[in-house]
């Protein structure tokens, strides 16, 4: 399948920072085909990448975030029609930041996963284990149990709209990233568990992405196993270079 890369620029990246990625992105780039890439910038920005960046094939524009509702009294949040009408193609939901820092539980994820299938978004849902629950080897569970809360009663009726994406909280942001072989252990259990959700043959064709401390220098021996079908990417994604390399890799990639 088709490797994807995702920025997560989380809230980085005003108008002018954007502007200035988006010229130097933009000469890099290349749209063959070979591979998917997306950028969820913040919201201040989107329409400037829009603009700049409209043209490049291959490469599309998503959301941090999304609510479950259409409109009404959500202060912060952003609706799925909202994210459409910008021209976005995916949602990231129940980000690790998300789940930890504001609270947001399995139900909720499975919400805003059901209304962005519903709304014609891509969901890009994640999971993972903190450093704690890794030490006490309950990674297993704690991906599975995420898997099950955050896809329940969630229909998926098209596999490529649905992503998974595996971030063990302990390397995000530290420097720190799991081995190749925690990865694809993981991402290997993580379509397993989809069989038993989604079907097998949908498991099968879902792509799960490793996120965590990824950078040109380790997603290589990543892209070589199996089930790692790309990454959603935090700190390297903020410059233009080391984005483009990391998508340069996936492209090389023969899955």
């Amino acid at each position: 399948m088709t490797p994807l890369f995702v920025a997560n620029w989380k809230m980085n990246k005003g108008l002018a920072e954007a502007r200035e990625f988006s010229s130097e992105f933009t000469a890099l780039f290349k749209s063959t085909g070979q591979v998917d890439a997306g950028i969820a910038p913040v919201l201040s920005s989107f329409q400037t990448l829009k603009e700049s960046l409209g043209e490049l094939d291959g490469l599309m524009l998503g959301g941090q975030n999304v609510h479950w509702e259409v409109n009404g009294a959500h202060t912060g949040e952003i609706s799925v029609g909202m994210l459409a009408e910008l021209g976005a193609k995916f949602a990231i939901i129940g980000h690790s930041e998300r789940r930890e820092f504001y609270g947001e539980t399995d139900e909720a994820v499975a919400k805003r996963t059901a209304a962005a299938l519903a709304g014609g978004l891509t969901a890009i849902v994640c999971v993972g284990e903190t450093q704690q629950q890794f030490e006490a080897k309950e990674t297993e569970k704690v991906v599975r149990d995420q898997l099950k809360g955050s896809l329940a009663k969630v229909e998926v009726k098209d596999p490529s709209s649905l992503v998974i994406a595996y971030e063990p909280v302990w390397a995000i942001g530290t420097g720190l990233a799991a081995t190749p072989e925690i990865a694809q252990n993981v991402h290997q259990l993580i379509r397993e568990e989809l069989a038993g959700i989604i079907g097998k043959d949908s498991a099968a064709k879902t792509r799960i992405l490793y996120g965590g401390s990824t950078k040109p220098e380790n997603i290589a021996e990543l892209m070589e196993k199996p089930d790692v079908n790309g990454a959603l990417v935090g700190g390297a994604s903020l410059k233009a270079e080391s984005f483009n390399s990391l998508i340069e890799a996936g492209r090389a990639a023969d899955k």
